[in-house]
């Protein structure tokens, strides 16, 4: 069966970006874009340093309050490198896939951290209950961050002798699991929100509540 030109040159493409992404390189837009990112590598390192520092402390610092201030400090920290990486554009497919990975790890720390903060300073959870949210929001970014280890079998030495397809399926699987603990992360974020929210009913009190969190994702309430 003869292989189409074409379809063998995509597909090399996308090993070679997102080798890339993994160990280095430059990575840019059209040169009318005047837009480049170097050490692509770098920006991913930081992301995942960053995740993985905050499930780190979520798991050591027992006291709520200095455990969120640590937490909301690492998001910060490692959000230069989220920016980064979301600036940057027309990646071919598979690089591209691989970029929306890990920034869905990003998106992960960030509702934890702006929703969090927001419960905080919710009368309606006790310290005990805000405790226990914490610890779940820590569980779900670790599950998420350790699947990007899978991605990095694409470039190890011992796996060059991957086909490409073995090396898009690592992609596609990888992305749909982290995709699925990102809609995890909303859905839990929004299932305590309703707990503030019916809590907030009885007292008559609801406006606090949507004030405080916003009227977006209010009918997942």
């Amino acid at each position: 069966m003869k292989t189409n030109p074409i379809s063998a040159i995509k597909t090399r493409l996308a090993k070679i970006f997102v080798m890339f992404l993994f160990i280095g390189g430059i990575m840019a837009t059209p040169a009318r874009a005047q837009f480049v990112v170097t050490d692509p590598a770098n920006l991913i390192s930081g992301i995942l340093n960053s995740a993985n520092e905050i499930v780190q402390t979520s798991n050591t610092v027992s006291n709520v309050v200095k455990n969120f201030k640590e937490v909301e400090k690492l998001y910060k920290q490692g959000k230069e490198y989220y920016d980064k990486l979301k600036a940057v554009n027309n990646l071919v497919k598979d690089a591209r896939k691989v970029q929306q990975t890990v920034l869905m790890v990003g998106d992960i720390s960030e509702m934890y951290v702006d929703n969090f903060g927001k419960m905080m300073s919710d009368p309606n959870f006790t310290p005990q209950e805000l405790s226990a949210i914490a610890s779940g929001y820590s569980k779900l970014l670790n599950e998420s961050s350790g699947l990007l280890k899978d991605l990095k079998q694409i470039v190890n030495s011992s796996e060059l002798s991957m086909s490409d397809k073995d090396r898009i399926d690592i992609i596609d699987r990888v992305h749909d699991d982290v995709k699925d603990y990102y809609n995890l992360v909303r859905y839990y974020t929004n299932k305590n929100i309703s707990v503030s929210f019916l809590r907030a009913k009885k007292k008559n009190d609801t406006a606090r509540v949507l004030k405080l969190y916003g009227t977006a994702n209010q009918k997942y309430w």
